[in-house]
């Protein structure tokens, strides 16, 4: 009998190919030492060895290509990654084997864990690009987007904290746009009438929106905030 669906999970495959063996050492070795510990409650304050001026947090990061970024741009800001992919977890932490940053910890599974395990009003930033956009009708219900992690994401966010989407999926779009618009918790305001089809200043492009943009399909990028 299939087991019943749980509506936070990011939904999709757990492994693809097979790890590499420096892939392997990499999961046992350096991710115990970014993972968050869950068996605890999540204290900002102490989450990395230096106090951070904020926290931020990427929702399915992917290859890990705009979350290192991210992080090696603004070393003062803390950055919680959850990416339930082990082979796209595994990519993120070849990058940042090479790198000396503190300010990243790391979640392999369900970002919902994250999000509910956090205090209330800790979050100034939510990044989610690319999710899953579980295309077919029945599917829909699996889609990380709905109006109740919309309310479990606000509970975590401090007034004025942005949420930022992109897909490249029209679909995903308009649904992820309705849901904002009715949510009680976020408003979006665009300046100008092309706000939705730019990325952010600092937008570092993944693998994925390359893949995009070469089969001819366009991004779309939100900002909401937390009202």
């Amino acid at each position: 009998m299939e087991a019943p669906l749980r509506a936070n999970l990011l939904r999709g495959r757990r492994v693809g190919k097979p790890l590499s063996a420096y892939q392997r050492e990499l999961m046992a070795a350096l991710l115990p030492r970014l993972a968050l510990d869950l068996d605890r409650p999540l204290d900002p304050t102490s989450l990395f060895a230096a106090p951070k001026h904020e926290l931020r947090l990427e929702i399915g990061f992917g290859g890990g290509e705009h979350l290192v970024a991210a992080a090696r741009r603004a070393p003062q800001v803390g950055v919680i990654g959850c990416e339930p992919f082990v082979n796209g977890m595994a990519r993120a932490l070849a990058d940042l084997a090479g790198e000396d940053l503190d300010n990243i910890r790391l979640h392999c599974g369900d970002a919902g864990e994250i999000v509910d395990a956090l205090p209330p009003a800790c979050l100034a930033l939510v990044y989610l690009f690319y999710p899953d956009p579980w295309p077919k009708r029945r599917q829909r219900k699996r889609r990380f987007v709905s109006d109740a992690m919309l309310a479990r994401l606000a509970r975590a966010m401090r007034p004025g904290a942005e949420l930022r989407f992109s897909s490249d999926i029209d679909d995903y779009t308009g649904w992820t746009l309705a849901r904002l618009l009715s949510s009680p918790d976020f408003r979006w305001e665009p300046r100008r009438a092309a706000d939705w089809q730019q990325p952010w200043p600092e937008w570092q492009r993944t693998r994925y929106e390359v893949k995009a943009l070469a089969e001819g399909r366009r991004p779309c990028y939100l900002t909401a905030v937390r009202r």
